[in-house]
């Protein structure tokens, strides 16, 4: 709550309040960002930072009416170890994907195989950075003509958030972007020169 659009935000919020209207908003680290404690967490001093709010003595609001208004609702990033978190996972990949309009997209092409994992590991399960990837990999896709997403066009995208200078990365906007896998070697083949193909092997050898 140290810029003057926190303010901002919050005197709007409180205006709101005194309307009858239900409020769903999605934001970032809420509990520590002071939003509605009306304030900013000082770690010199370990204490609260209150600030006045212009519409304070208009609605009556105090920070802990404000507070208190408020249901808060944890949303962790998605992960991918047991199978309810990959089916939550791969569930909103389906939805992800049914908003693609890409000519060659085909039924699957982010839920099956194994692009779910890929693109876990690609984004770590936030939501933020899968969606910039698809995004820039949907432009890749329409700008060479090849009009459908797979591994192998999203290895040549990296996650770039160009607006970081816009958001306050000590207040947890810019998430950590992982580094991309490592890229899969292909799988030798078993040397069969010395197997036993028995009779009707050396008979089908001899007949080709």
């Amino acid at each position: 709550m140290h810029r003057a659009d926190d303010q901002d935000t919050l005197d709007l919020i409180r205006a709101f309040m005194s309307m009858n209207v239900t409020l769903v908003l999605v934001g970032v680290d809420i509990p520590g960002s002071g939003l509605l404690r009306e304030g900013r967490h000082d770690p010199a001093t370990g204490q609260w930072r209150l600030r006045p709010s212009r519409h304070a003595k208009a609605h009556g609001l105090e920070a802990t009416q404000t507070e208190r208004r408020f249901d808060l609702i944890e949303l962790d990033r998605f992960h991918y170890s047991t199978a309810p978190q990959i089916t939550a996972c791969v569930q909103h990949l389906h939805g992800v994907q049914s908003g693609l309009r890409l000519l060659d997209a085909v039924p699957g092409m982010l839920t099956e195989g194994t692009m779910p994992e890929y693109l876990y590991h690609r984004t770590n399960g936030v939501v933020g950075l899968l969606e910039r990837l698809i995004e820039d990999g949907c432009r890749e896709a329409i700008d060479s003509g090849r009009e459908r997403l797979d591994e192998e066009l999203l290895e040549g995208i990296a996650i770039d958030l160009r607006d970081s200078d816009r958001r306050d990365a000590g207040a947890g906007e810019v998430p950590a972007v992982p580094e991309k896998p490592a890229p899969r070697k292909p799988r030798r083949g078993r040397n069969t020169v010395f197997d036993d193909r028995g009779p009707l092997g050396t008979a089908q050898e001899s007949a080709r």
